[in-house]
């Protein structure tokens, strides 16, 4: 027996709007976030998640995530593990908190439902994409929540797809244990100086990366001057992905891309709206001819939005986010219905600890689902992991280098908790204002 006996929520900001890293063109000045959540069993067991937000927002998961703290003390994990899905059901179909629907609510249901994968890694001894590669299709498949999903990809059709990973599934398995997912640099915040970018483009070429991220939507003529000598920094034969973060409208989307498809982007991620699918599909269409590819996740609310997008090809790219959604059990379904839509599952990474877990879903997709590497890049940022964690994500030859610990392997250095707790923590002392939601930019 493993039953839950403690429940400790930690508010972590780390003041980015001093330097502008991971600025774009709505988070001016964000202050890089994360509710770090752990469960301790009764045999001293310990499961950790994290759940990235930019800023004043912890407030809100952190909230959540002690509230629901009441329905997860005394759960035993053996049940979890005998039905993933009937805990998940427990929290989100709670009858005095489905009102709430998706957004923060789910993300906080995430934050419990993802420490629980981990403490079942943890108890099996293995990296959790080793655990997700490991399981019975079956367990995949009971471990979802069909009801408005069915209508796109059955449960049937899933096993059959999860079955049909099993081909080869050795020497994939094999590859990866030498050599992790391809990876690709976001590089190009907002608020960064050109000179700055071409720092970040230069070390990062240093690690084997030929893929890189720029943010845009802020200006157009600046846009252009930048992709200008991004596209010379990066050469002709180097990926470039743009990124907008839901800044324009549908139609000036369209037109604003016309007006870069000279640098040759390979996508463009978040054109428009979070949850416009309609609007996605008109993108999609306007920019084919200009091979630019439409890319969103990391901030789609549910499942169901993302069956709508992939069921009417309105993405390339499945971004799918660690955190955004209701834990594992709601990527595992994303994963499925973009690979039997053919749409290449691309996660969203960076923040506190997105890095850390996402490379367990690319992993698990590319070994077990899709079954290939064959185009499929995973984000990658260069800070917020050397002094945070205690085995902090790696690159090498331009990949992930796959992780080898039990669990997601989130663990925090006890130095940095202490120092960004908000607002308690050494780093906010007096300057408790620029973590609040009153601070603007």
């Amino acid at each position: 027996m493993s039953r839950i006996v403690n429940i400790d929520v930690v508010d972590l900001r780390v003041p980015t709007s001093d330097t502008l890293l991971g600025s774009d063109p709505f988070h001016k000045k964000p202050n890089y976030s994360s509710i770090l959540t752990t469960l301790t069993t009764d045999d001293g067991l310990v499961g950790t998640s994290v759940n990235f937000t930019a800023g004043a927002g912890n407030d809100w998961i952190a909230y959540g995530v002690r509230d629901l703290a009441q329905l997860t003390m005394g759960q035993d994990l053996e049940d979890f593990a005998a039905d993933p899905g009937a805990f998940y059901k427990l929290l989100i179909d709670h009858h005095q908190l489905r009102w709430l629907a998706d957004g923060v609510a789910r993300m906080a249901i995430g934050s419990i439902i993802n420490a629980m994968w981990d403490l079942w890694a943890k108890k099996e001894g293995k990296p959790l994409w080793q655990l997700l590669v490991d399981l019975a299709p079956e367990k995949i498949v009971q471990s979802i929540d069909w009801r408005y999903l069915r209508d796109v990809l059955t449960p049937e059709e899933a096993l059959e797809i999860l079955q049909k990973g099993q081909d080869g599934r050795a020497d994939r398995q094999a590859h990866f244990s030498k050599r992790g997912p391809k990876a690709y640099s976001t590089a190009g915040w907002l608020g960064l100086t050109d000179q700055q970018i071409a720092d970040t483009i230069n070390e990062m070429k240093t690690f084997g990366f030929d893929c890189f991220k720029m943010k845009v939507g802020q200006d157009l003529q600046h846009d252009r001057e930048r992709l200008r000598f991004i596209r010379k920094t990066i050469g002709d034969d180097a990926l470039m992905m743009l990124d907008a973060n839901q800044i324009w409208g549908v139609d000036e989307a369209i037109a604003y891309m016309e007006q870069l498809a000279e640098f040759r982007p390979h996508w463009i991620e978040e054109p428009t709206a979070r949850d416009d699918v309609f609007g996605y599909r008109k993108i999609a269409e306007a920019l084919a001819p200009h091979g630019i590819g439409v890319a969103c996740g990391e901030q789609v609310p549910s499942p169901v939005i993302f069956k709508q997008l992939l069921q009417s090809q309105a993405i390339k790219f499945c971004q799918i986010d660690a955190t955004r959604l209701g834990g594992v059990n709601d990527v595992l379904a994303v994963i499925l219905m973009a690979a039997k839509h053919q749409t290449l599952v691309c996660p969203h990474g960076g923040g506190i600890g997105l890095c850390n877990m996402i490379c367990h879903y690319a992993l698990w997709d590319q070994i077990a689902i899709a079954a290939h590497s064959d185009g499929q890049v995973v984000e990658y940022l260069n800070f917020l992991q050397d002094g945070v964690f205690n085995d902090p994500i790696r690159v090498a030859d331009g990949c992930y280098i796959t992780p080898t610990q039990p669990g997601w392997n989130l663990e925090m250095h006890p130095d940095f908790v202490a120092g960004h707790t908000y607002p308690s923590g050494a780093v906010w002392q007096g300057r408790e204002d620029s973590g609040a939601i009153t601070f603007l930019a």
